[in-house]
């Protein structure tokens, strides 16, 4: 039986996939909105020792500064509505504008929101104020995960608030023109695995050389992104890595290789990737599955955010 996208997500079915991290995204998503600002402000708050400054510059918040400078020039009693139209999705010409930003620009515009709110240039949460015990739980639970993780789940509150009734809202392209040099380029060492279509993958995706990524991959080959349904074809994946991808690190350790049916080659890779936003002092734990057909080329590539860092050491990667 020839693989589908469908039956090439269960390789490597053992993967210990971070699922703290979409269950933590639906208890928030059931807090009411007052306390999803307030959470948000308070996670932003803390983290924010860890925010590298770094990562506004790598996120163009040019295309969001008149937005910013708009909510800046408001009444406290307008911002705070401004700001829960965006958790409550209403349809107002602020929310059709969030939804067309990249995710790196909706980070940094909540971002440098908490930033005016500690300084009382935004309306901050009133002095004194409680959160419900079910947001502090959720606070709770954000607190306790790897710092890779936290970022993981920001990400995804922050992706879906604002107003795209459709989905058909036409996304601002990061950044407005791409680089014309490619970022130097390094070799890729992976213990274990010697596959030239995967070692190029890492090392196109080190130099956002995401033209030479995307043709490693079948023409109706799919990218499956973490806690995501699989990205099909070379044009949508394209769109996918130019939105998502600047400015990431990956640091692929160690791997296996397994022969699968019909000439394909399954391999999984761990190691971590590093993100401007919190710089190199911290890592995310990822799992690159990788399905190779038999003309070389990617016909799937699941990226799994691992439940914790024993994943690592299953394949023999994490040194003491």
């Amino acid at each position: 039986m020839s693989f589908t996208i469908d039956s090439a997500r269960s390789i490597f079915p053992s993967t210990q996939v971070a699922n703290v991290v979409p269950a933590t995204i639906e208890s928030f998503n059931q807090l009411s909105g007052e306390d999803q600002l307030a959470l948000l402000w308070f996670a932003y708050t803390e983290m924010g020792v860890t925010i590298t400054p770094a990562a506004m510059g790598a996120a163009n918040m040019v295309f969001a500064e008149k937005t910013l400078t708009q909510i800046k020039q408001m009444p406290a009693l307008k911002q705070t509505e401004v700001m829960c139209d965006l958790i409550n999705h209403t349809d107002t010409d602020i929310c059709h504008t969030y939804a067309s930003f990249g995710t790196n620009i909706k980070l940094g515009f909540w971002y440098q929101l908490s930033e005016w709110m500690k300084q009382g240039i935004v309306a901050p949460i009133p002095k004194g104020y409680k959160m419900s015990a079910q947001a502090s739980d959720v606070l709770q639970a954000i607190r306790q995960l790897e710092g890779g993780q936290q970022l993981s789940v920001l990400q995804e509150i922050v992706i879906k608030m604002g107003y795209s009734p459709t989905g058909s809202t036409q996304k601002i392209k990061e950044p407005v023109v791409p680089p014309k040099d490619i970022a130097p380029r390094t070799k890729v060492k992976i213990k274990g695995i010697d596959n030239l279509t995967v070692l190029s993958y890492m090392e196109n995706m080190n130099a956002f050389d995401f033209q030479g990524a995307v043709a490693l991959f079948a023409k109706d080959g799919a990218l499956q992104p973490p806690f995501q349904e699989p990205i099909v074809g070379q044009e949508s994946i394209l769109a996918y890595m130019r939105e998502e991808c600047y400015g990431l690190k990956l640091l692929p350790e160690g791997g296996v290789s397994e022969s699968a049916a019909e000439g394909f080659t399954q391999i999984k890779v761990t190691g971590k990737v590093q993100t401007s936003w919190f710089g190199d002092n911290v890592g995310i734990n990822l799992a690159w599955r990788f399905l190779i057909d038999p003309q070389g080329k990617i016909f799937f590539l699941a990226i799994d955010i691992l439940a914790s860092p024993e994943e690592l050491l299953n394949l023999g990667l994490v040194r003491n």
